[in-house]
């Protein structure tokens, strides 16, 4: 299936050169994942640990087989950090 990954600005700036959507062929959040990773090696650890994941706008924490539909969103939003 056929997904828009969105990322922020600072977080596409940091990894990806600037470029914020992608079109991705994935069946769940893992291979969106991989794909990324493909595209830009090592960016899937960063996703995997310094991002929570929007699907079609509901938030998930771990959501590695959450299924991916044709023409859904998925949206890396960076952790936010307490202390």
């Amino acid at each position: 299936m056929a997904a828009r990954v969105v990322f922020t600005s600072g977080f596409s700036r940091r990894y990806t050169g600037g470029v914020r959507e992608f079109t991705v062929e994935a069946r769940n959040l893992r291979g969106v994942i991989k794909e990324m990773d493909r595209l830009y090696p090592g960016l899937g650890e960063h996703l995997e640990e310094e991002t929570t994941v929007a699907i079609d706008g509901a938030i998930h924490e771990t959501a590695y087989f959450q299924p991916i539909r044709e023409g859904c969103e998925v949206f890396f939003i960076p952790k936010l950090e307490g202390g």
